[in-house]
């Protein structure tokens, strides 16, 4: 951490930024940061899992609380997996801080009041915390597509995400912290102890006493120094990476990074599944302003009109557009793919070239590249979410160039003004591109899939689904 201090005072009013681009090199960051915070972690994620990966990361910060570092974690409500009691008794440590983001749907909810939720907040019930930030001392901080879940980190042995992370210090990381602290402030975030604290049919009402908080603890830190679920090669890498920093170092891209963001609740609608928000505002921009060429990678594609009005007026300044998108044979979504397949031949029209990643692409292997891999690969699917304009300017974030992130979703990326970095992440995207790794939308890729998945594709194409994919 002196050597960031350092780095941080030779660079000022800069951002430093790394690219994160395999699951491997996200996970050792984010544990090292944890295991070397001296004052602060703040996290903010829209997945977190009770699984590998969701645990051990658990456990971490559990252990830099009790390190006296203060612990603030911001959990969207929709996909959090975790134990009511588990939940509270993390909450209960003096340095751990939990809150959770418009919770409608799961922490302290009954079905029932879910239902009835839906019923009388539609809108409500759709926005999301979609934002994925990770920030140690105010210093350091890491955004990406990643969420806390075996597989975006490459550990899911049937199912994984080809996915992609910044790592920024500085100027960017100091701006993260402050989106952070809006969020925290705002009435939409609640303790998690107001979940639990209710009476009768519409609230629950769960208590934890000091032993069941102890026994929480004891059991995370077993699991963890358990040699099955927290691999002695994995801690040994983790324990190596001051080493690489000299390498991180020399790599490290220094200049202009905006951080852009939604504020909490994305807009002002409250009736209608519209409204934009900044983090849409800031990259239309870029797309508005591009004069040579776009390349996009997104999990999701399904294009508002607003968005296709962009692409079209970027196609006719004669700007070469190139997007990569899953195929029918990787989505982890088939709602969302539904969505492209409604619009697909109606953008191939536009001028755009779109591809779509392949379930096994060759570069699989290197991406995956760990200890004890599994003997039969997982399925891969495209979940990284970039743009490089003209370049010199490139995105990494969390928006899917869709209509819940354009209007619905909170999101969040860092736009880095680098010509070198651009370049660089333009190199790798370009080579997910490839023949080997993706095919050509406009060579019905769709052909590769069994006839009961193009069925089951085909009914969700029926429904009028469009401003929430």
């Amino acid at each position: 951490m002196a050597f960031i201090d350092q780095q941080i005072a030779a660079h000022p009013n800069e951002t430093g930024i790394y690219v994160l681009d395999t699951g491997a090199s996200a996970l050792l960051a984010r544990a090292w940061l944890a295991d070397h915070a001296r004052q602060s972690i703040e996290v903010q994620y829209f997945i977190w899992s009770a699984d590998n990966v969701g645990i051990l990361a658990t456990e971490a910060l559990l252990r830099a609380a009790e390190r006296g570092v203060k612990v603030r974690v911001i959990v969207d409500d929709l996909l959090i997996d975790a134990p009511d009691k588990t939940l509270l008794a993390l909450a209960r440590h003096p340095n751990v801080d939990i809150r959770i983001y418009n919770p409608k749907h799961q922490v302290g909810t009954p079905f029932y009041k879910r239902a009835l939720n839906v019923v009388t907040d539609f809108r409500g019930v759709n926005q999301r915390m979609h934002d994925k930030t990770f920030i140690v001392d105010g210093r350091v901080g890491i955004t990406g597509g990643r969420n806390m879940a075996d597989e975006y980190f490459d550990y899911d042995r049937e199912y994984t995400f080809r996915d992609r992370d910044a790592l920024v210090v500085g100027e960017a990381a100091q701006a993260m912290q402050a989106n952070f602290d809006a969020f925290w402030a705002n009435p939409l975030s609640v303790p998690v102890e107001a979940r639990f604290d209710g009476w009768g049919l519409m609230k629950k009402n769960v208590k934890v006493d000091g032993t069941e908080v102890q026994k929480v603890y004891r059991e995370l830190h077993a699991y963890a120094q358990h040699p099955g679920n927290f691999a002695p090669e994995v801690r040994a890498a983790i324990a190596a990476t001051p080493a690489a920093f000299e390498r991180l170092a020399r790599d490290m891209a220094w200049g202009r990074v905006e951080f852009i963001h939604d504020m909490p609740g994305k807009n002002g609608r409250r009736w209608s599944l519209g409204g934009g928000g900044q983090s849409s505002a800031a990259l239309a921009k870029l797309v508005s302003g591009a004069q040579e060429s776009i390349v996009i990678q997104s999990p999701y594609l399904v294009m508002s009109g607003k968005a296709k009005a962009l692409f079209r007026d970027a196609v006719a300044r004669g700007v070469k557009v190139r997007i990569l998108t899953n195929s029918l044979a990787s989505t982890d979504n088939m709602q969302a793919f539904a969505g492209y397949r409604n619009q697909r031949k109606q953008l191939l029209k536009m001028g755009l070239d779109i591809r779509e990643y392949k379930p096994d692409p060759a570069n699989r292997a290197t991406l995956m590249a760990r200890a004890n891999p599994p003997a039969t690969p997982p399925l891969f699917a495209l979940h990284a979410k970039s743009m490089v304009v003209d370049g010199t300017t490139a995105y990494i974030g969390t928006f899917n160039f869709d209509p819940r992130s354009e209007n619905l979703n909170t999101e969040v990326g860092v736009i880095v003004h680098h010509a070198g970095l651009a370049q660089r992440l333009l190199a790798i995207m370009e080579a997910d591109m490839h023949p080997d790794n993706s095919w050509s939308a406009a060579e019905a890729p769709d052909q590769y899939v069994p006839l009961t998945k193009r069925g089951r594709v085909r009914l969700w194409q029926l429904l009028p689904l469009k401003p929430l994919l």
